[in-house]
């Protein structure tokens, strides 16, 4: 090994041992295919050895390449890691990261950001919802959000960049006096007859009302009609308690007076978060945050589904196709993945309940 390895020699390599296709890595890394497989040709001359087979058909790592994958990956985990850690003075704008609410699965990777990389600075937004965030991303507004990718538009999901982070347990929030409330868990089957509030009517949180009317179809649970966005946990409260609603949340969520929230099972439903960032943000603060919410993860197997859970098709095939594999990055996100380690939002809260 050259005692200089140039990181971007490296990253070339390691893009294109984890897709085995240089059209890929090559809009993974947002350059041209010929400036990338230069700089491979380039390492495998610094190290007097081939790295890849390369034929019309197929790409694949020769036992140098497999030897040096690893190693390679490690440099650059430390050489972003130090980058992000102390960021050149006044070399990067504040970082606007959606987290919904003060509590959740978004708040927890903002929190442990913050802490990973204190010379960065990250400003958290409190948006209702992940379709009314993603508008704010694409406008230019913001710059991360955490939520249900699966139920964005299309056109829109196309222009985002967006990795797995937690498949979050649902809920009902309850009446301590309701029939239901004295359970530990609330079969599914229990709410047959029952209307809980679902945020229909709020234009910024499309995605979760039609998880909502996905888990309540064939089930006869009814979704309490529109109501105008609710801003605000006080006022989150106000209504719900004035209007006497049940709420289908998540098992992270805010505490309300004279309410409990239940597990809900047989099945389990899940509702899937993503981190979701705009395609070809290059901000040492996104680095970091994937980073993060890849280790919370994987250390409190967020990506784990309970057995008997329930998860609409196609959230569970993008939610699939998308999460790290081992530490290898999304092919689909085409964002530069550089970090492997060895190693809720609660989606329905007060700003997302209106």
């Amino acid at each position: 090994m050259p005692r200089d390895a140039d990181p971007r020699l490296l990253r070339s390599f390691v893009a294109v041992a984890e897709e085995l296709h240089f059209t890929r890595a090559a809009a993974r890394l947002f350059v041209a295919q010929q400036a990338l497989s230069r700089d491979v040709r380039r390492l495998e001359r610094e190290l007097g050895a081939e790295l890849l087979v390369r034929t019309t058909r197929a790409v694949a790592l020769t036992p140098d390449g497999e030897r040096l994958l690893p190693y390679a990956r490690r440099v650059l985990a430390a050489h972003d890691e130090l980058r992000d850690a102390w960021p050149a003075q006044g070399s990067e704008r504040p970082l606007l990261v959606d987290v919904s609410a003060p509590v959740g699965t978004g708040a927890r990777v903002l929190a442990a950001a913050r802490a990973e990389a204190p010379g960065a600075e990250f400003v958290a937004r409190y948006i209702s919802g992940l379709t009314g965030a993603a508008a704010e991303i694409l406008a230019g507004r913001l710059d991360v959000s955490f939520g249900r990718v699966a139920g964005l538009d299309p056109a829109v999901r196309a222009a985002l960049c967006h990795q797995p982070v937690r498949f979050e347990r649902m809920a009902v929030l309850l009446d301590a006096e309701h029939r239901l409330a004295s359970l530990a868990e609330v079969p599914l089957a229990a709410l047959a007859g029952e209307t809980l509030y679902v945020a229909a009517g709020n234009p910024a949180t499309l995605e979760w009302t039609d998880l909502a009317e996905r888990l309540f179809a064939g089930r006869g649970i009814a979704a309490a009609a529109p109501f105008p966005e609710i801003a605000g946990e006080e006022e989150f409260v106000r209504v719900v308690r004035k209007r006497g609603w049940s709420v289908l949340a998540s098992t992270e969520f805010m505490e309300v007076p004279g309410m409990v929230v239940r597990p809900l099972t047989s099945p389990v439903p899940l509702a899937p978060v993503s981190m979701v960032w705009r395609k070809g943000l290059a901000h040492p603060g996104v680095r970091v945050l994937r980073r993060v919410a890849e280790r919370c993860a994987a250390t409190h197997g967020w990506l784990t589904r309970p057995p008997g859970s329930w998860l609409p098709e196609p959230d569970l095939s993008l939610m699939a196709a998308d999460a790290p594999d081992a530490g290898r990055p999304s092919r689909t996100s085409r964002d530069t993945w550089t970090h492997v380690h060895s190693s809720v939002r609660y989606i329905q809260r007060p700003g997302a309940a209106g």
